[in-house]
């Protein structure tokens, strides 16, 4: 009968033993239960494989890659099921991304559809996936996002300071089911829209409800629903959705009755539901900015309840710029 491997926890014990700890084999055979040429083989396995401690924080998704070309009805099939793509890729070549628990169809390098798995055969599934396929595509209509961005496509390369394993955090969608809000500040150009919509869509793919506004819009769409009665309506479709993008925090310093309109807004959502910021000014400045010492040191104010990024370094849109005119022909 073969040896059993050791388990993963246990692998993962020898390597911070060896490199956290600086033990040598026989001792680290001694604490694990388990013999030194064990202890010897995993560590070169794990040398061989190129891993440090501490161990990456994402943990390994394996995906295999396939070829597949998007039929008339502007699907494409992977192992007998049918996902979605724009109809614009009808009879091109994808190249499919394929893991245990999602399918993502790519096109010339881009990504241009994302599905969950799906593990049912024949009409029934392809029923099934196109009702699924169709709800998120009309939440995500209906967010009416600025920018097509993914979590997925996220430039760590770039140094920004963004955290990778807060964004991993952000990614489950817990801090919507837990009613979080979170502000994203940094200069322009980092890329906080970018980053703001990339979580709005993903939480649309996990089934909760968003929607982007400028903040310099939905102040003047405020003024105007007081005047033709649809105010209440207006709250109350705030209210309820799960997801709220404010873009824009702190372009100009609000007057009275805006301030009351946001407080109106802020307040209905707190506790229930998730409100994500962005703003080029850091919180020290919102003060000034609100222009009344009592609803800025309001006990719910208009900013973060637990989560808060930073984001910095170079203008990512001075960065595209750069390649655009290395790439134009002389």
């Amino acid at each position: 009968m073969p040896a059993r491997g050791l388990s993963m926890r246990k692998i993962k014990e020898v390597l911070r033993l060896k490199w956290a700890k600086d033990l040598s084999n026989r001792q680290i055979a001694r604490i694990c239960g388990i013999g030194r040429p064990t202890v010897a083989k995993y560590l070169r396995r794990a040398e061989a494989a190129g891993l440090t401690w501490p161990l990456p924080a994402e943990a390994y998704v394996y995906a295999a890659w396939k070829k597949a070309r998007v039929h008339i009805d502007y699907h494409v099939a992977i192992d007998g099921r049918y996902y979605s793509v724009t109809h614009a890729l009808i009879k091109k070549q994808l190249d499919v991304r394929i893991t245990a628990q999602t399918i993502e169809c790519f096109h010339r390098g881009r990504r241009v559809a994302s599905h969950r798995r799906s593990h049912l055969k024949g009409c029934l599934g392809l029923l099934i996936d196109r009702e699924v396929t169709a709800r998120e595509n009309r939440r995500l209509r209906r967010a009416r996002l600025k920018h097509n961005a993914a979590l997925e496509d996220i430039d760590y390369r770039h140094p920004r300071g963004l955290d990778r394993a807060l964004i991993q955090f952000l990614a489950s969608c817990r801090w919507v089911s837990e009613h979080l809000s979170i502000l994203i500040t940094g200069p322009t150009g980092v890329g906080k829209t970018w980053l703001a919509c990339a979580l709005a869509q993903k939480a649309c793919r996990e089934g909760h409800s968003a929607l982007y506004l400028r903040l310099p819009r939905l102040l003047q769409d405020m003024a105007i629903a007081k005047g033709d009665g649809r105010y209440p309506k207006l709250l109350t479709t705030l209210a309820k959705t799960e997801v709220l993008i404010l873009d824009d925090w702190g372009l100009a310093k609000l007057t009275a009755e805006q301030r009351r309109g946001l407080l109106e807004i802020l307040e209905g959502r707190h506790g229930t539901r998730s409100t994500l910021a962005t703003s080029h000014l850091t919180v020290d400045k919102w003060h000034g900015l609100i222009g009344d010492p009592t609803l800025a040191c309001h006990p719910r104010p208009p900013g973060p309840q637990r989560l808060q990024d930073q984001s910095q370094g170079e203008s990512m849109r001075k960065r595209r710029a750069k390649l655009t005119s290395t790439t134009q022909p002389e």
